[in-house]
């Protein structure tokens, strides 16, 4: 069985105006130039997309949301659906990011109906798992990450659509990283589990490490076993850093 194409996606979180479309134009440019084998995303603030999508269309780099909502339409304030996306020109949507499952509360039945919200909208998933500082250190890690991918996954499952972002959670923004050990134990887990709960197709799954990503570490966090790229924060912000990690990946295997 073939292995799952490499993903390097860039989060932008509340961050972007108008003004730095440009810094967007520039990332597109540079991804052209790197090996065809992996794929590139934006995960980008809803005001960004239509532009966005619009400055990319054709290119390598795909342009996505941060979150939607479960329902298609209707009374909810503030919220945007899967389908809201796609006509945006989105291709992708990130869903059950730390800080969403934190700050607002969205729990592991809640990421999986958005994950099969965007199925059903046509778009792709990166879902996020990852642990906090205490329950790492109270030896949880596999435990909280097996309960978050088994409850995140949507019904029925499209593997080849499907990205699972392992982010621990105090590692995202902090400059911490876990040690390349760490990271190999915790992709592997998800990898056998993915076997488990999906069969053969859980091979297809995309697994990509997340938290403080940046050109410093980034080469050897992507040569780890069963690290198929990156979700990367703040770096994605600067076109000349975001590159240098897409280029850490390498040539295909």
């Amino acid at each position: 069985m073939s292995q799952p194409r490499p993903l390097i996606a860039g989060n932008w979180k509340m961050n972007g105006l108008r003004s730095q479309l440009d810094e967007i134009a520039r990332i597109r440019d540079g991804v052209a130039r790197l090996p065809a084998h992996v794929d590139f995303a934006l995960l980008l603030p809803a005001t960004l997309l239509v532009e966005a999508a619009q400055l990319c269309r054709g290119s390598r780099l795909a342009i996505g949301g941060q979150t939607c909502h479960a329902a298609a339409s209707g009374a909810h304030t503030g919220d945007i659906s899967a389908e809201m996306l796609k006509d945006a020109g989105a291709s992708l949507v990130l869903v059950g990011h730390s800080e969403r499952r934190l700050a607002c509360g969205e729990t592991d039945a809640a990421v999986q109906a958005q994950a099969a919200a965007a199925l059903r909208g046509g778009l792709g998933i990166v879902i996020c798992v990852g642990e906090t500082a205490e329950e790492r250190a109270n030896g949880r890690t596999l435990e909280v990450v097996g309960r978050q991918v088994k409850g995140s996954l949507p019904h029925p499952l499209e593997a080849g659509r499907l990205t699972l972002a392992y982010e621990p959670v105090w590692a995202i923004g902090t400059g911490l990283t876990p040690t390349p050990g760490d990271v190999a134990e915790v992709h592997e887990f998800i990898r056998v589990q993915l076997g488990h709960l999906l069969g053969r197709s859980g091979a297809m799954v995309r697994l990509v490490y997340g938290g403080s990503v940046k050109p410093a570490n980034a080469a050897e966090l992507m040569a780890v076993a069963h690290v198929d790229g990156a979700l990367v924060g703040g770096a994605s912000l600067r076109a000349t850093d975001f590159l240098a990690i897409a280029a850490a990946y390498g040539p295909p295997a």
